[in-house]
């Protein structure tokens, strides 16, 4: 009788571990299928875009060419604007670095070829600021408005279009 519930209860430990053995390879196998499932709905999704995004630049050129002409582009004064501007009987110390935003390649190209101009027009409208001016955040707006001013009517007589989309002062100071 002993050998007889010795054999019941090692048939009853291996089912329970042949059972959890079961269950581990089945959670296994639907994890996997759930891990392929999401890769290939990646696949489809995402890479079918990218497929139809080359097919329509491919297809129309001038698409491409209307938003290259629309993009951004940034041309960096070569040196900083440093003037001297009256504050009673003081002279301040002025550092003006300057970035212009224009569109499109052919536009940066044109700027680049006019940066002396440029730099001119600038220093003409840098020159006329008043320290007041330079100190307010609306003088700087002002001041910003009369150097796009400016820019654009010095290329406006060379090249017969405005070629500055914005201009920007990422750097300033005043002592």
């Amino acid at each position: 009788m002993a050998e007889e519930e010795n054999e019941e209860l090692s048939l009853e430990e291996g089912a329970s571990a042949g059972g959890n053995k079961k269950k581990l390879i089945i959670i296994a196998a639907a994890v996997v299928l759930l891990l392929a499932a999401g890769g290939a709905a990646y696949f489809f999704l995402f890479s079918g875009e990218e497929e139809t995004a080359a097919e329509q630049v491919e297809g129309d050129g001038s698409e491409e060419q209307a938003v290259e002409s629309l993009a951004a582009t940034y041309v960096a004064m070569p040196r900083p604007f440093v003037f001297n501007v009256m504050d009673g009987k003081r002279d301040r110390l002025v550092q003006i670095k300057v970035q212009l935003m224009v569109r499109g390649s052919a536009n940066e190209a044109l700027a680049k070829k006019h940066i002396p101009l440029l730099e001119g027009a600038l220093v003409r409208v840098f020159g006329a600021a008043t320290v007041q001016q330079l100190r307010d955040p609306a003088g700087k707006e002002l001041l910003r408005v009369y150097a796009l001013k400016a820019l654009n009517e010095a290329t406006s007589k060379l090249e017969n279009k405005e070629l500055i989309d914005s201009v920007l002062f990422t750097g300033f100071v005043l002592q």
